[in-house]
């Protein structure tokens, strides 16, 4: 059976990609096969030409959430939780890719990266990472925090549902 719906293969909640065209946002899923790699996602991005680059939003077994904002050939990351590399592979090649020494003892929940990938946008460092900061909310709910600030909540939505 090589019906890609026949069941999940990862521990991903989902993977969308966000750009603009002629000021109006699309929001499309992203098919990524098999364990999300860094690499895989940032080329999966690359093909859609938004003016202000492209959005990657990733979910992983509601723990943690991955942007990534692509234009030309540049990329920004922001991890939610650095803590999540000491489990998940595609949280090590973020951390990695940033360049941050990674310390096992350390439990504590915290963003890492550009807290200003989106702030061209729409939404401040501060507000970015307070965000990241609130314990409360699974990945998901502050993606989609993100997406209603930036201005494409609705498609956001309409993304994720077409992908569970």
């Amino acid at each position: 059976m090589s019906d890609a719906t026949a069941g999940p293969m990862t521990d991903l909640d989902f993977a969308v990609a966000a750009y603009t065209e002629d000021g109006n946002w699309t929001v499309t899923p992203l098919v990524l096969r098999g364990e999300p790699d860094l690499s895989t996602l940032v080329s999966a991005l690359r093909r859609y030409a938004g003016e202000a680059g492209v959005l990657g939003m990733v979910s992983v077994d509601e723990d943690f959430f991955v942007l990534v904002r692509v234009f030309g050939s540049h990329a920004r990351f922001l991890i939610s939780d650095v803590t999540a590399a000491t489990e998940w592979p595609l949280a090590r090649q973020v951390v990695d890719e940033l360049d941050i020494p990674l310390d096992d003892d350390d439990d504590e929940q915290v963003p890492a990266g550009d807290l200003t990938i989106v702030a061209d946008l729409g939404m401040s460092a501060m507000d970015l990472g307070a965000l990241c900061d609130d314990v409360d909310l699974l990945p998901e709910e502050m993606l989609e925090e993100v997406a209603e600030t930036l201005g494409f909540g609705n498609q956001f939505h309409d993304a994720i549902e077409a992908v569970g």
